[in-house]
């Protein structure tokens, strides 16, 4: 056999080596008696895996990963254009991969300048400038609805001389450079050990979306005490002449480059495949080495928290996300009171009034409902009347004053106010003020609030709510960040439509450096985001549409595209959270108004 035929053996044989060498490693620090200092500046060493880690693997290269149908499903849909698209260029390497590239690292210590104790490890990698603290100060890690980063949130214990590192709040990022995904879900556990100049760092993925068993990688470094980190800008730019907001990728069993990389290195097809199996010697042997998927790590970040919870969460300026199991809203504070984006329903009135009550010495004075679904504005009546509008002047043609204040304000689209007439809600939910045009806007505790419509989206009478100073947006069920979007056909919903609502979010929004923060986001359900979140989100509903109108494009039937699974690679995290509306549901909702507005 060749060495080249060989490679897949070689990376069983490695992989299984570096399971050895954690456990190695981790048996010889228990014996340490002290600490090692990290610091200092590191330059990388690429004698194990140079091909992969400096020209880069090849598309269809993904033998020695354990991943599983979904994360093959979404790295052979993946195409490198997807990198010039603008809201993709300045993405960085997420921590987990940061460590891979061609980059050279600074490590230093943050000590608290009274007790002298360590307060965290922190890291810059030259590549994209990113940073990351290492925190050792024993707190603990943020609730799932937390917002995610790049550099997610890490946690340092030392186990003797080996500093083991968990980190979760990870934002969706790549297992490998050719498009092979790792999820939001996913733990990143590391091991820095260091030898005199030499540095080895050991780091471990549990990846229950898209790994059936953990992924081993080293990377070494040396100490180079002389080299000069420089600023790593990153502006985008229009780099050719595609329309805004395309969405490259390959449709499955069209990406012309899958096979390229097996022929020239003359490997099977199956084994640069990945997948387990692909790990180990008994692959090569022949044998079928079958492994089942791992179950989530305990720790993991999940979609929801226990019913009953209700979490203020401050964001940024005047505003603040109130998360529930059931939803979100949007909560504007100040010194004129409390301005709500809706209410969610109506059992969790007194709760979330308790909640949000101290966050201003004003009662509420505006509610604006998103859309009329009574999972987010049938807490509208019992909000309203615990708040106060201030009238005065003509508006009160001589009718007692006391009585026409005697509750909040109730803005909406009117297609919203059509829609909750229609469905016969009480009459204390209805919005007291329509607009009809394509927005609203209102001057509230010294900032500016833009209401917009989104026509023909989830539904007929969407409307986003921006916050101009304070830089936050809030979606309403247009963008929820763990399930698909629930396209309302009923009520005048369309896929388009959402498409459409995303891409007026991401026009709206502009990101911090390195797509990350700077306008935050708050969706109808799920995290805190920001605009990459919202990017992120807009391409999966992108690929699935165009998907399914290849389906319907070659004559197959609604049962025949379900079968062939156009949302494999995001059922994960946008389909597992809610029974009433899967995957299956998202393709038969999109499928049917696909199939409506071409006959």
């Amino acid at each position: 056999m060749s060495t080249r035929r060989a490679r897949p053996h070689r990376v069983a044989v490695v992989a299984i080596h570096l399971t050895a060498v954690v456990a190695i490693h981790l048996a010889a620090a228990g014996s340490a008696s002290a600490e090692t200092d990290l610091s200092g500046e590191w330059t990388p060493r690429y004698h194990e895996d140079l091909p992969e880690r400096i020209p880069g693997p090849a598309l269809g290269e993904y033998h020695g990963i354990p991943l599983n149908e979904a994360a093959r499903r979404r790295a052979e849909s993946w195409s490198a254009s997807i990198l010039s698209v603008l809201e993709h260029q300045c993405v960085p390497h997420p921590a987990d991969y940061a460590t891979r590239g061609p980059s050279h690292m600074r490590i230093w210590k943050e000590v608290d300048r009274d007790t002298q104790q360590l307060v965290a490890v922190r890291m810059r990698i030259s590549a994209w400038g990113t940073e990351r603290a290492i925190w050792m100060d024993g707190r603990a890690h943020p609730p799932p609805y937390a917002a995610h980063t790049w550099q997610g949130f890490s946690t340092g214990v030392w186990n003797g001389n080996v500093l083991t590192v968990t980190t979760t709040h990870l934002k969706p990022g790549w297992i490998r450079r050719n498009g092979v995904p790792r999820s939001e879900t996913a733990v990143l556990r590391e091991h820095f050990i260091r030898r005199g100049t030499h540095l080895t760092h050991i780091s471990v993925i549990d990846d229950p979306a898209f790994l059936t068993e953990p992924f081993i990688r080293s990377q070494n470094w040396v100490l180079s005490p002389y080299q000069v980190i420089a600023p790593y800008p990153c502006d985008p730019a229009e780099e050719n002449a595609q329309p805004r907001h395309t969405v490259p990728h390959y449709l499955p069993g069209q990406n012309p480059y899958l096979r390229e990389y097996a022929e020239q290195q003359r490997l099977p097809l199956e084994g640069v495949a990945g997948g387990a199996r692909t790990m180990y010697p008994e692959f090569v042997e022949g044998k079928d080495l079958r492994r089942t998927a791992a179950a989530p790590l305990a720790g993991s970040a999940s979609a929801t928290t226990g019913r009953g919870n209700v979490s203020v969460v401050h964001v940024q300026g005047n505003v603040h996300m109130v998360h529930t199991p059931d939803g979100n809203m949007t909560v504007h504070a100040g010194e004129d009171g409390l301005l709500l984006v809706d209410t969610l329903g109506a059992d969790r009135a007194a709760e979330i009034h308790a909640a949000i009550a101290p966050l201003s010495a004003s009662p509420i004075r505006y509610i604006v409902n998103t859309h009329a679904h009574e999972s987010h504005t049938g807490g509208n009546g019992a909000l309203a009347e615990r708040g106060r509008t201030i009238y005065g002047g003509n508006a009160t043609n001589g009718v007692n004053r006391d009585a026409m204040g005697a509750s909040a304000r109730i803005l909406a689209h009117e297609n919203t106010l059509l829609a909750m007439t229609s469905a016969g809600r009480a009459s204390r939910d209805l919005p007291t003020d329509a607009f009809f045009s394509e927005r609203k806007d209102l001057f509230f505790n010294r900032e500016g609030v833009h209401i917009a419509h989104l026509p023909a989206a989830h539904t007929s009478g969407d409307s986003l709510v921006y916050f101009r100073r304070s830089d936050v947006i809030s979606t309403g069920d247009v963008f929820r960040t763990h399930e698909f979007p629930f396209i309302d056909a009923d009520a005048g919903g369309t896929v388009q439509g959402v498409i459409n609502a995303l891409n007026a979010i991401i026009d709206l929004a502009i990101p911090g450096p390195l797509q990350e923060g700077g306008t935050m986001i708050v969706p109808g359900r799920g995290r805190l985001s920001d605009e990459s979140d919202v990017v992120d989100y807009r391409d999966m509903v992108v690929i699935v549409r165009d998907r399914i109108r290849d389906g319907i494009e070659k004559g197959l039937s609604l049962p025949q595209i379900q079968a062939a699974r156009p949302t494999l690679g995001y059922d994960w995290q946008f389909g597992r959270s809610r029974t009433d509306w899967t995957g299956e549901h998202f393709v038969a909702a999109v499928y049917r108004d696909l199939t409506r507005t071409t006959r």
